[in-house]
């Protein structure tokens, strides 16, 4: 059952005021705190404020959890070494993916619980795997023990499935069945990301890569091959979500929250979802796209999450931008997808060749591209103008949660 509409969505009360990225890398060396603290006063100073008007604080997933280099640091502590005075504060890794602390705090600022919310993610899986490759999860244990697990894990861990790259190459696979993928298809996601990477200065990957050089890559699990797995790296992004009367205050276009989708209404699972080839995706672009009057037509650019290439092809069905199996020939020959094609996609570079930033590297571009600092990169639409809507998604499997933003005026 759908909720019952609002007269406003709640969310189109708050802007993004202000964006920051820390250094971003292989394997910096540098402690997460200082990462963050790089990003977020850079957020804050982008916003026009001091630390004194920050009054809320949100990420994903906090807590620790998940394997070395992956949760970042607490809000508590990163609260403490900002010496910040809050009313608001959240955290946590259940809700509509990565973006669920940006979602949070727009309704916080909705709510009047805030008015000017710091959301930060920050990741040094790069650093932490040091040189032994990724880890998959479950992977470890003394003793040559694997610990015991339970939910769906217990039918995919034993049999070897250790890492989400195993569980999205069923999708993939599935898709290739159904709907006939190709691994051209495929490799046009991988390649339009490094060519919008190569201007990118801060991407890991920006060296020209062919589709030659993309079908000859190893495979780590059937259909993905190297170059459809993300990059690992370090680095925080953050930004501030503050109320919309604080826009006129910028010294730069006010982004502006339109909608959100968080909807969840298959089951939360990897591998039992009522339909593999959409996942979650289906349901939180679904829900998005009935709370605004805008429509997939109207939009200038999409960042669409790329933990996978899959990914990105499930993304492109569920925010309507081509039909249900239709994502292959979307992008066939990459035209489509291009800076100056239909739909301009993962203009920094994705997180294939820009590298794994979790997700809000995509939040990040989203609001370069509609600010119009873009660069060499910056998207261009007919007639010269620069981008006015992006859409933004983040998440895989049960895990999905999507963004449209608008472009204010300045």
């Amino acid at each position: 059952m759908s909720p019952r509409p609002q007269e406003e969505p709640l969310e189109r009360r708050a802007i993004i005021s202000g964006i920051g990225q820390s250094d971003i890398g292989r394997r910096l060396g540098r402690s997460e705190i200082d990462l963050t603290v790089e990003a977020s006063l850079a957020a804050i100073n982008d916003a026009g404020l001091t630390r004194d008007d920050i009054d809320g604080i949100s990420t994903y997933p906090g807590m620790g959890v998940g394997t070395p280099g992956f949760s970042g640091p607490t809000t508590p502590e990163v609260q403490d070494v900002l010496g910040l005075r809050l009313n608001w504060h959240d955290g946590g890794g259940e809700g509509a993916g990565q973006m669920r602390a940006v979602i949070a705090a727009s309704l916080a600022v909705a709510a009047g619980l805030a008015r000017h919310v710091l959301v930060y993610r920050t990741v040094s899986e790069g650093t932490a795997q040091g040189e032994g490759g990724r880890q998959g999860i479950g992977g470890g244990g003394g003793g040559g023990k694997v610990p015991r697990f339970g939910g769906f894990m217990q039918w995919s861990l034993p049999f070897g499935a250790v890492s989400a790259a195993i569980w999205i190459a069923m999708v993939g696979q599935r898709r290739m069945h159904e709907f006939g993928l190709t691994r051209e298809q495929l490799g046009q996601i991988a390649i339009n990301g490094r060519r919008n990477a190569a201007l990118n200065p801060k991407a890991i990957y920006s060296a020209p890569m062919a589709m030659e050089d993309y079908l000859a890559a190893r495979m780590i699990s059937s259909p993905l091959c190297l170059y459809d797995c993300d990059a690992p790296c370090d680095g925080s992004t953050a930004v501030i979500v503050s109320h919309r009367d604080a826009a006129a205050d910028l010294d730069h276009p006010a982004v502006h929250i339109n909608a959100v989708g968080t909807a969840l209404r298959g089951r939360p699972s990897w591998d039992q979802f009522d339909d593999m080839t959409s996942m979650s995706a289906r349901d939180a672009g679904a829900s998005m796209w009935e709370r605004t009057e805008l429509k997939p037509s109207d939009v200038d650019t999409a960042q669409l999450y790329d933990g996978f290439s899959v990914l990105t092809m499930v993304w492109l069905e569920a925010l309507g931008f081509c039909g249900r199996g239709e994502s292959g020939s979307f992008v066939e020959g990459g035209g489509a997808i291009a800076r100056d094609g239909l739909l301009p996609l993962n203009t920094a570079g994705g997180q294939l060749s820009g590298g794994r930033l979790h997700g809000f590297g995509f939040i990040h571009e989203a609001c370069v591209q509609l600010r119009g600092e873009g660069g060499s990169r910056q998207v261009v639409r007919p007639g010269g103008r620069g981008p006015e809507v992006a859409a933004v998604a983040n998440g895989g499997g049960p895990i999905a949660g999507t963004m449209l933003l608008t472009r204010g005026i300045r």
